[in-house]
């Protein structure tokens, strides 16, 4: 075995664990989907305010009416009730996980076994909690607010006493017991109104939930003009509320019909025409090219210098744990300090410095093959991989929506996700979107296209056939993503782009794909991180 081998070993073996790690620490972090429903449920509340006006567009309106439903309200507080439950059930998991890491043995000391976690993870655990507890106050406050607003003011009472009892979970810099009482206050029979009612209301809620507290407190006050104003300004946001969730609803829905419809049809074109030649010219399009492979002119030991040097060794360990504090140590800058936009431009710039890293991996460890074969690396402008790349983002749609609700019947809110996604659910900054946006939907796109489809599975044909090697490529693709509960759903749209890349034979194909499908999520996650205004 050659010193090489046994430095890639070593540098696998690191890399195997950092993963695994990372896996793991994943596993009781919530899920982004689970935020994305009360948000759009937040919307939802808005959006039942609105009242519509003589000039209001019947269209609007129409929108209005089947989004909201009958009962937005009733169907609000069943939303949350369910997350509080997940959130409480969760809460006791990883109660019970650090309560059982800080037993001591029998002997009196602590327990050091192996199969233990490390004080890393225990802090993480802590900070867990810590994050679980604030969110349970956070929701018991608002399903108090829905409880009073669909005629249940005894059990808002009594969801709010409960919480006064327990919490001094800080939000904005009031507790959450001090906000519970408050709205004890304003809703109880008769009103006991504290003298910083307003200011707490203000700090400690958002939203919908903060203009049904100041509505009710400027009634008990008799401040009609504060009443009227702020009954004006939930009517424009309430408007608005529509026209968002018009797009947030309307435009996936239509996406999702779109690609059912070409699945069925390809798949029927396919059973129908299937014993023609798998050639580029003739043949069903889903049989385009599938017979046809690359001439992969390296070993695999090229294929695993690049992955595990390149994109785990230089991106996971060498830049963010070495090159990144040291600089940002000389530079005497704390990331955790960073507003929405610097902490934008410093995410932005992190994955170009990833990006820059792996890729001259890439290119070190293949050019003494140079030039290449034909057919790798291809971008071409012309052809049709617009088209390919554009259907494929319909057809996507489909199968990662139900293989995501499969997947959450496991998970069920839990499992992590993308850090990134939460910062843009909550960004309110136009520049910092926009630097989001060039991330996600840029360089994102074109550094992991190349990396995956385009260097890795076409040598994974080598050992592979074709299928073999987009399901691999596919699922390191998913992996790498470092989210436990992501795993499936990334896997079948890794496996989309890869069948887009081998039917079209031109990277711009999956880009496209894959720009469309993290635009389209950036797109969902402003308009509905929006509505917590």
């Amino acid at each position: 075995m050659t010193l090489k081998r046994i430095f890639l070993g070593i540098l696998t073996a690191i890399a195997i664990a950092l993963v695994g790690l990372s896996l793991l620490a994943s596993w009781n972090e919530p899920q982004i989907q689970s935020r994305l429903e009360l948000y759009q449920t937040n919307l939802l509340l808005h959006a039942s305010e609105w009242l519509g006006e003589n000039n209001s567009s019947s269209n609007l309106t129409s929108a209005r009416n089947s989004i909201v439903g009958s009962e937005p309200v009733n169907t609000a507080l069943t939303q949350y009730q369910e997350a509080r439950a997940s959130t409480r059930k969760t809460l006791a998991t990883t109660t019970a996980q650090f309560k059982q890491l800080q037993a001591p043995t029998a002997s009196g000391s602590v327990d050091v076994a192996p199969q233990k976690l490390s004080l890393a993870q225990s802090k993480a655990l802590e900070e867990s909690l810590q994050n679980l507890s604030g969110l349970q106050s956070e929701l018991d406050l608002r399903v108090g607010i829905l409880q009073v607003s669909s005629g249940k003011t005894n059990q808002a009472l009594k969801t709010w006493q409960d919480l006064v009892d327990r919490d001094d979970t800080q939000i904005n810099a009031v507790t959450a017991a001090e906000t519970a009482e408050v709205l004890i206050g304003i809703w109880s029979n008769p009103a006991q109104l504290l003298p910083d009612a307003e200011s707490r209301i203000q700090k400690s809620l958002d939203g919908w939930f903060r203009y049904r507290a100041l509505a009710q407190l400027y009634n008990l006050q008799e401040r009609s003009k504060e009443l009227l104003s702020l009954q004006l300004a939930e009517q424009v946001m309430a408007e608005q509320a529509v026209e968002k969730l018009a797009i947030v609803i309307g435009i996936p829905g239509i996406g999702l019909c779109i690609g059912t419809v070409l699945l069925v049809g390809l798949t029927v074109q396919w059973l129908l025409q299937r014993k023609q030649l798998d050639t580029a010219s003739s043949g069903p399009l889903l049989a385009r090219n599938a017979g046809l492979t690359w001439d992969v002119p390296w070993d695999g030991e090229i294929v695993w210098q690049v992955l595990v040097v390149g994109f785990f060794f230089v991106g996971q360990i060498l830049i963010p744990y070495l090159l990144l504090p040291v600089s940002l140590a000389v530079l005497k800058l704390n990331p955790a300090s960073f507003d929405p936009r610097s902490k934008a431009f410093y995410i932005f710039a992190t994955y170009l410095l990833l990006s820059a890293g792996g890729l001259s991996v890439l290119y070190f460890s293949v050019r003494s093959f140079l030039p290449l074969p034909e057919g790798w690396f291809r971008i071409n402008w012309r052809g049709n991989w617009f088209f390919w790349g554009l259907g494929g983002y319909f057809v996507a749609l489909p199968l990662v929506v139900l293989v995501s609700l499969i997947n959450q019947q496991f998970w069920q809110g839990q499992g992590g996700s993308n850090p990134i996604l939460p910062i843009v659910l909550d960004g309110r900054d136009g520049m910092a979107l926009a630097v989001f946006f060039g991330t996600a939907a840029i360089a994102a796109p074109v550094f992991e296209e190349i990396v995956f489809r385009g260097f890795l599975l076409p040598s994974l044909t080598r050992y592979l056939p074709v299928w073999g090697a987009i399901g691999a490529s596919a699922l390191l693709f998913a992996v790498a993503h470092l989210n436990v509960s992501e795993v499936l759903p990334l896997a079948t749209l890794g496996a989309v782009l890869g069948f887009v890349y081998t039917r079209s034979r031109n990277l711009l194909a999956p880009m496209l794909l894959h720009s469309l499908w993290n635009s389209g999520t950036l797109l969902s996650l402003f308009l509905l991180g929006s509505g917590a205004s």
